[in-house]
């Protein structure tokens, strides 16, 4: 499970005295914590990957005000933390996967128009989950659609 895993790589990496991948593991484990307190639920695994889905992506939108100030420690930092949580999500489909499965899914749903392209996103998203970004989903469906 995923949560042992983020349990055992904090552990390697406090012995390790890596203060980048403890404090980005600490910072996901917490998130996790949090719901199941508000919740009082137990986190499951797809919903962790989403969790970690949604922080890649935050922090990728952060790198472009990072790179606007010149900050290169932070992007430095936010890359290396970003590489970290790659590590638990499932293997990012290339451009041309994702193309093959929006173009089946097209096909599946009977679009045809810019019209349909929130049944298409919605059918995507759930069939690709956190394999693939939003924003990539969305480009394709949009070429494939427009």
């Amino acid at each position: 499970m995923l949560k042992e895993r983020l349990m055992e790589d904090l552990k390697t990496s406090m012995k390790e005295k890596n203060e980048i991948r403890k404090n980005t593991i600490q910072m996901v484990r917490a998130s996790i914590l949090q719901i199941e307190k508000d919740k009082g639920i137990q986190v499951e695994d797809d919903k962790i990957l989403e969790m970690i889905a949604k922080e890649v992506k935050t922090k990728k939108d952060a790198l472009s005000d990072f790179e606007k100030a010149g900050r290169d420690d932070l992007i430095k930092q936010t890359n290396k933390e970003i590489e970290i949580l790659t590590e638990y999500l499932p293997k990012q489909l290339t451009y041309e996967e994702i193309k093959e499965k929006v173009s089946a899914i097209i096909q599946a749903v009977g679009a045809t128009s810019m019209k349909d392209m929130g049944v298409v996103m919605k059918e995507a998203k759930a069939q690709i989950g956190t394999a693939a970004d939003g924003k990539s989903i969305h480009e394709v469906v949009k070429e494939l659609l427009g």
